[in-house]
Formats: C-alpha cells, sequence, structure tokens
C-alpha cells in the first residue's frame, strides 16, 4: 500500500499479498530474474514477428515502434470484474440514449441540464445527422471506456472513447503471447477468455446491418499504411473475416455503397469505419479528403448503410460532456451512475476558472478534444515555467479545458531490468453493442505508464501495456495472505522509494 496515497493491487499494508496475487507472487519468488528477462525477450520477437507497431506523429524517429509490453498480468476478481461491468454497461446504454436525443428531439437540451452550446457549438457535433434517424437508433456499436482504480473498492471513469476507440488488437495479442510464454501460470488463474471477441463484434456488426444480418457483407474502412493504428485495422480484419478497405476501393451508386473486387462490384451493408468523420465524404465534410468515399453520406442517410460508429458520436466523448454523464444517465435511465466521474471543474464557468489558475501546481488540465495524453499539464509534474506558459493559454481559451485533481491511480507490480517495481496504470475496456445486446469483453486493455512516478499511460507518451486477467473468486481463499520473502520484498522496497520520491 506504501504510504496511503495510492492503492497498490499486489501488496496489503505491512507487505502482505493480496489473495487475488498470491499465485504470481509465488510465480515471482520462485523464478530467477534470468529467466523473467528471457520471457520478455521472447515476447518482445513475437510482437516483431506479428507485426505489432504504432507511429507517433511528429516526431523526427516516428518510424513503427512496438508498444512495450509488461510479463507480470494484473489480476480482477470476478467480483470486481461484475461490479466495473455494471456500470459500463449503465454508461453505454446513456451514451447512445444521449446521441439519439441530441440528434433527434434534444430534451436534454430543453430541460437545462446541459447547456445548448456545449453540444450545439461542438467541434464534433455533426448538424448534417439532426433529425436523420440511425439503423437501430444504436450510434455507438464499439466503445473504449477508460478507467482507473484508487482502492479496493473504488474504479472511476477517466473517459469515454466512442469516435474509433483503438486498442483492442493489443488487448488480443498480449493474451495470445502470455498464453504462450506461460501457460501453466496461465491454467492455474482459470482466466476468463478474451479470444472470442473477434465473434461478439462481428455478430454485433452484423445485427446492425441495416436489412437484417443474413447475408450481410461487412468492410473495414482504413485510411491506409500510414496511419498509427493501421497495424490494429488490417489485424482486425483478418480476425474478422472482413475486407479491409480504402477510401478508394469503395463507391456509391444509386445511394448504395459498393467496394471493387475480382468478382465485380458488392453491396456494402456494414462499413466499420477507422477514419474520423470529417473524412468520409467530400461531399459533405472535407472537400479534399482523399480517405472517404463521395457519396458515402447520401447511401447513410438513404437507410443503405450503417456505418459503425454512427458519424457525430466524437460529441459524446469530449471531456467538457463527460462532465454531465452523471446527469446523462439519470435524464435517459432514471438511475443514479454505477461509476464515479473523476471531480472536474469546467474551465468555461469563471468560478471553475479561477479555482484551477489558483492551483494549476496540484491539477490535471486536459484539452475538452484532446487525446493520446497531448495538450495537458500535469500540475504536480510540471516545471514553474510550463505552468505560467499554460495559464496563460487557460485564460485566453478557457472553453477549451476542464481540469481534475491528480488522482491516485492504482499501481500494479512491472518488470525492469533493475527488478519488479509498481507502475501506475489504467484499463480500457470494451463494450459491444448490437440488436442481439450489449456486451463487455471480460478484462480489456490495461495500460501502465513505465516511467517512474508518471500518471500518464498512452503509448504516444511511453507508456506500455499488460495482460488483464479475471479470475474466479472460488480459487481464491480471501482470508489468507501471505508476507512476500525474496523477489516481492524487492518489489516492497522499491514501492517505498518510489513514494518517498513522491512526496
Amino acid at each position: 500500500m506504501g504510504d496511503g496515497r495510492y492503492f497498490d493491487e499486489m501488496t496489503l499494508d505491512g507487505g502482505k499479498i493480496r489473495p487475488v496475487y498470491g499465485k504470481i507472487a509465488r510465480w515471482l519468488e520462485a523464478t530467477p530474474m534470468e529467466h523473467l528477462s528471457s520471457r520478455r525477450a521472447q515476447a518482445e520477437l513475437l510482437f516483431r514477428r506479428m507485426g505489432i507497431t504504432f507511429a507517433v506523429y511528429g516526431e523526427k524517429d516516428a518510424g513503427e515502434r512496438l508498444i512495450p509490453f509488461d510479463i507480470i498480468p494484473r489480476i480482477m476478481l470476478r467480483s470486481e470484474w461484475t461490479r466495473l461491468e455494471a456500470g459500463l454497461l449503465q454508461r453505454v446504454k446513456a451514451l447512445n440514449a444521449f446521441l439519439k436525443d441530441v440528434y433527434g428531439a434534444q430534451e436534454i437540451i430543453k430541460s437545462g441540464k446541459i447547456p445548448a452550446d456545449l453540444i450545439l457549438n461542438n467541434p464534433e457535433f455533426r448538424p448534417e445527422m439532426v433529425g436523420r434517424p440511425v439503423p437501430h437508433d444504436i450510434y455507438v456499436q464499439i466503445a473504449g471506456i477508460d478507467v482507473v482504480r484508487t482502492d479496493e473498492d473504488d474504479f472511476y471513469v477517466l473517459e469515454d472513447n466512442v469516435r474509433t476507440p483503438s486498442g483492442v488488437s493489443y488487448m488480443l495479442e498480449n493474451r495470445e503471447v502470455m498464453m504462450r510464454l506461460m501457460p501453466d501460470l496461465f491454467a492455474e488463474h482459470r482466466v476468463a477468455p478474451i479470444e472470442n471477441y473477434p465473434d461478439v463484434l462481428l455478430a454485433a456488426l452484423r445485427s446492425v446491418a441495416p436489412h437484417g444480418e443474413s447475408q450481410a457483407t461487412i468492410a473495414l474502412l482504413t485510411p491506409g499504411r500510414f496511419n498509427s493504428a493501421y497495424y490494429e485495422h488490417s489485424f482486425l480484419a483478418d480476425k474478422l473475416g472482413v475486407e479491409l478497405v480504402e477510401g478508394r476501393d469503395l463507391f456509391v451508386e444509386s445511394d448504395k455503397l459498393f467496394m471493387r473486387t475480382t468478382q465485380g462490384p458488392r453491396q456494402v451493408d456494414v462499413l466499420y469505419r477507422r477514419i474520423d468523420d470529417k473524412f468520409l465524404d467530400p461531399e459533405v465534410f472535407h472537400p479534399d479528403s482523399v480517405l472517404g468515399v463521395p457519396g458515402l453520406m447520401r447511401a447513410y442517410h438513404a437507410g443503405n448503410v450503417t456505418l459503425a460508429n454512427a458519424v457525430g458520436t466524437g460529441v459524446a466523448d469530449d471531456k467538457a460532456i463527460y462532465t454531465y454523464m452523471p446527469e446523462i444517465i439519470e435524464f435517459f435511465l432514471g438511475e443514479k451512475a454505477l461509476l464515479k466521474n473523476v471531480p472536474t471543474w469546467r474551465c468555461r464557468e469563471p468560478e471553475a476558472l479561477r479555482h484551477v489558475l489558483a492551483n494549476l501546481g496540484d491539477l490535471v488540465v486536459k484539452e475538452v478534444n484532446g487525446s493520446g495524453g497531448y495538450g495537458m499539464l500535469v500540475g504536480p509534474r510540471a516545471t514553474k515555467a510550463q505552468i505560467e506558459a499554460f495559464a496563460a493559454k487557460l485564460a485566453k481559451d478557457p472553453n477549451n479545458f476542464i481540469a481534475q485533481p491528480t488522482l491516485a491511480l492504482s499501481t500494479t507490480p512491472t518488470f525492469f531490468d533493475t527488478g519488479i517495481a509498481p507502475r501506475h496504470v489504467d484499463l480500457r475496456p470494451f463494450i459491444l453493442t448490437g440488436t442481439n445486446g450489449v456486451r463487455v469483453v471480460p478484462g480489456g486493455l490495461t495500460r501502465v505508464a513505465l516511467i517512474e512516478n508518471s500518471l500518464v499511460v498512452n503509448s504516444s507518451q511511453g507508456g506500455g501495456t499488460k495482460d488483464t486477467w479475471v479470475v474466479d473468486d472460488s480459487i481464491f481463499d480471501p482470508q489468507q495472505s501471505f508476507q512476500s520473502q525474496s523477489q516481492s520484498q524487492g518489489y516492497q522496497g522499491q514501492s517505498q522509494s518510489q513514494t518517498q520520491t513522491q512526496s
């Protein structure tokens, strides 16, 4: 537990190991460091062979690179996961209801629950979608909800990703690598499977085809091989057994979408698009876009193709809208939010802005439409000059920012050449929605801040990933915990050192 300022998911106060991590702690104590290093090297070799890479735009060395992978899995009890899952299901249902309303009757605006300008002036709000129903009233088929843990019972939602959420390929490949490298440890834990994610996704996509799922043709639209997430696009298309297409492979005729094939044109019923709204159709959005398909919006509005996710969903993952999620859930579902939001100051409000400017050194400030860890200030880690520069930016354009306290993100054991040390983590579970229901894959992508003391987990900012194991409560005795003797003792020592640094 360190000094009590953050929750360590493996270690309790006094150095005792939480029962859920008992088998992992024993494995770490029995495994020489050289063996762990060898396993990590094998994992990296497997990832290179699989071609799992990403690119960071705007850097001199912006070539393809591996996302660092940690071989120590993150463990969650099924009972913990069940509580989290209920909150995720509730949240995605509310997000879908919110999107249907803002592009329809706009009752939440009329009620005064959310300021109209936050929605109507939002850069991700698409007036072209107002009054235009989407097939089966489902706007968000694929959601990635970022969650952090602060103690044994509390989970907080950091942000909602409902435009083109990424990372699922890493979740699936992390699991494959762990099963290859550590089959015995994996089998000991009775880990909930995630391998059926492609099947569940395919079933959800088929279910939202405009005219029924029988014989529905699905394609995945990518910007192309120079996109930072192209590996994931090709990976998913392969796993789903669908065509991977670029805009140039598609055309619209008689308000229907077709793809070119060696057997001639074939109508597309569902397009899983991985490009932003503004590039989808040069007739409607960016006129010089070469990534999209001229006439696509005509086919969409005619009800002849389903786009997953729907055009205009970005208004729902705006960070200013995020601050209203408890009210959105209550307004549309008549329920209290099961998952907490992080306490947030809306800098557009004068009193909140004064508080934020006076306390920048203690807060995390984010752009409302930012992503990837860019455009943000982590006050406790910032220099005086950085704080002053950000204060000027904030004062000039307060509407573009929200601020939050620095959460005590939980830590998990992470392997380094120098030993095992705690690092902060978040979790991105993936939620799939179709006419066949809403499903959450048991686990998700754990992202880990590999830099000591860092709270930024994004791969573009030096973060890595872990496999996430959801395990049955029945194989652990909650009354049993034990005192670590060797490697985990070293982990405790490093945890205390990190705490002193943070202090």
